[in-house]
């Protein structure tokens, strides 16, 4: 049997401290909108990640061994790091404005993660940091750091884009599992898929249904 290995950080509540200092970090600094950047959720989001990849490596302290900061915008991660005990945590930054209620923010691909995840060692992790704003000012009431495998499967979602993207539907209504098995929930994420791929053959059996009806209807006309 292969025996798991469990990050320190997120086995011993220090995960928790690091979520805390975020929150104090974001709000500690001076206000770096404008008018106009201040409408502008992604403009918000965008700046809240620059601070946060700058500045990230100095919450973890002598936790971290090796941090990079910048990654492609298309890429796993926002900013990754690995501890001293040599775990590797890539981490997906993602901002939700309180006052929003339309929000369904991509976390990977089901296809990634799990090549991601053959590596125990590996961690996945979404940083959801919760904002209002005052005039030009950011408040940050709330941060999650967090391994995805924290998150309950009933407040994801799976969308139809590639392989399948996990989605957060309502990042108003986040259910945190603390400590639970990464083994329990890659086996729940098998039984999603393995219900969410049948709905997918017969969505695509439909969209062929209505396709030979478009070209019968195509072939019946004349020619101009």
């Amino acid at each position: 049997m292969i025996r798991m290995c469990k990050s320190q950080i997120f086995y011993t509540g220090t995960y928790k401290a690091i979520e805390e200092a975020i929150v104090k970090l974001l709000n500690s600094q001076p206000d770096f909108l404008s008018a106009r950047t201040a409408v502008s959720t992604r403009a918000v989001g965008d700046a809240i990640q620059t601070i946060l990849s700058e500045q990230f490596r100095s919450l973890l302290g002598d936790l971290c061994a090796e941090y990079s900061p910048a990654f492609a915008r298309r890429a796993m991660a926002d900013l990754a790091f690995t501890d001293k005990d040599e775990y590797y945590y890539v981490v997906d930054v993602k901002t939700h404005r309180l006052e929003t209620h339309f929000n369904m923010p991509n976390l990977t691909s089901v296809e990634r993660l799990t090549r991601f995840y053959e590596d125990d060692k590996n961690y996945f992790v979404v940083l959801l940091v919760k904002y209002d704003i005052d005039g030009v000012r950011v408040n940050v009431t709330q941060a999650h750091f967090l391994p995805i495998e924290f998150l309950a499967w009933d407040c994801l979602t799976i969308g139809a884009l590639g392989w399948g993207q996990i989605q957060i539907p309502n990042a108003n209504a986040i259910r945190i599992n603390e400590n639970y098995s990464r083994k329990k929930w890659m086996l729940e994420l098998c039984e999603v898929m393995l219900e969410f791929y049948p709905k997918e053959i017969g969505k695509i059996q439909d969209r062929i249904d209505y396709f030979r009806r478009v070209r019968q209807h195509w072939e019946q006309k004349s020619e101009d």
